[in-house]
């Protein structure tokens, strides 16, 4: 199936001269034919950025090519690669969905971006030495169109270019999310502060109430007590006044017998 692939590949390709124009040179390239050159590339990026010398690199490039049945030569895979990058360019100042539907390759060259910035900073915090030598890359304005193939130096400015883009907007998403993370921390140092005063209301309120219970329950004992002894006073009273009245009643009683004892000795003396 392979081969069938490639040789259909290689029956689209016309052997031209330099001056013909690039769309008769190099066949249009299919969406999954991209899509697998873009893996090879990323698999490769990191080797890309170590080295000025890419050439060897496009060639490995192109024979993985070949080995899946695509027939790209080196520097149709590098005029490709450009090609995609300047497009990826253009659509660095809008949305990422709209950013999807006008370039279809978008989510791929925006994967392989982030993880060169990745790399990047994993160097810096590392060492910081090798970042300036690591940013050697080629990439170019020209397009498969025109057929234009641009130097290193070209490619190298378009690809740093987008390197310090993916920096920037990283580090104001990192600003605005540690501006974020302030205001979060704040917020919740506002919070822990609310929660703590409505705490402490809450307990005062608990504390009043309980020692405005036990005030009142106090009140309530020492009315008890001051009924009872009240009411003890008021029996004493009672059992008092009860007993001179008994003492009285007792005394007249005693009073009376005295009389007619009395009475009854004079009787008789004067009856004697």
């Amino acid at each position: 199936m392979e081969g069938s692939h490639h040789r259909r590949h290689h029956l689209q390709q016309k052997p031209v001269s330099a001056n013909v124009e690039a769309s008769d040179r190099f066949p249009q390239w299919s969406v999954q034919e991209t899509r697998d050159f873009l893996a090879f590339r990323a698999e490769l990026d990191q080797s890309f950025m170590e080295t000025k010398r890419n050439k060897l690199l496009w060639e490995v490039i192109s024979t993985r090519m070949r080995e899946n049945g695509y027939n790209r030569s080196a520097e149709q895979c590098k005029c490709k690669w450009k090609n995609l990058v300047t497009r990826f360019k253009a659509c660095g100042t809008i949305e990422s969905e709209a950013a999807r539907q006008q370039f279809l390759f978008y989510d791929e060259l925006r994967a392989i971006f982030m993880s060169r910035m990745q790399s990047i900073q994993c160097s810096e915090s590392e060492g910081g030495g090798g970042t300036a030598a690591s940013r050697k890359r080629s990439a170019s304005a020209s397009t498969v169109e025109t057929g234009q193939l641009c130097s290193d130096e070209e490619e190298d400015m378009v690809e740093n270019e987008l390197d310090k883009k993916y920096s920037i907007r990283k580090k104001k998403k990192q600003a605005k999310t540690g501006s974020t993370s302030g205001g979060n921390n704040n917020n919740n140092i506002k919070e822990m502060l609310e929660d703590f005063m409505r705490q402490q209301l809450q307990m005062e309120m608990q504390w009043s109430e309980a020692l405005e219970s036990r005030e009142n329950e106090r009140r309530s004992k020492q009315m008890e007590w001051r009924q009872a002894m009240e009411a003890l006073e008021n029996e004493r009273i009672m059992m008092e006044r009860r007993w001179r009245e008994r003492e009285e009643q007792r005394r007249m009683r005693e009073e009376a017998r005295a009389e007619k004892r009395d009475a009854l000795i004079n009787a008789l003396l004067n009856k004697l």
